[in-house]
């Protein structure tokens, strides 16, 4: 009985990290989508825009990995937010249940309010960073496809 006391104290402990982690995957991602916005734009005004180096004495090689270098953070993001809402929906959920066993309307309440709006938060996270990583990819994609013809490489 005191492991899992201990283990349900601990649980606790992290609402407060994780919720902080959910807030933070959500800001990040409305900061991406933010910073894909603006790069759209620059696109749209000025063809040929890159967002990969361009000089000529740079190889394939440390352009695709500038690439992936500009990619990770994203497909991370895209990843994590879900694991986090699920932390944040399974901590608030014991409480809950045990005031739905108790009959305290208000305490289920609020453990099923916290349990929902953290997992939604996160799947919004998760949602914005993938179809922006989606896009960036293509971009870059398409810019390194673009280079390759240029140096007569292209397959």
């Amino acid at each position: 009985m005191m492991i899992e006391t201990g283990m349900a104290q601990l649980a606790q402990w992290l609402l407060w990290p994780v919720s902080l982690g959910v807030l933070a995957t959500f800001a990040a991602a409305l900061w991406a989508l933010g910073r894909m916005l603006a790069e759209a734009w620059q696109r749209w005004r000025r063809p040929g825009w890159r967002a990969l180096p361009v000089a000529d004495h740079i190889g394939l090689d440390a352009l695709e990995l500038a690439a992936l270098q500009q990619l990770e953070p994203l497909r991370l993001l895209a990843r994590i937010a879900p694991l986090l809402g699920l932390i944040a929906t399974m901590i608030p959920l014991g409480p809950a249940l045990a005031g739905v066993a108790s009959g305290d309307g208000g305490r289920t309440l609020l453990g099923f309010g916290n349990a929902f709006s953290g997992v939604v938060l996160a799947l919004a996270a998760a949602a914005i960073a993938l179809a922006v990583h989606s896009q960036r990819r293509r971009w870059l994609l398409a810019e390194l496809h673009a280079v390759r013809q240029a140096r007569g490489l292209a397959q």
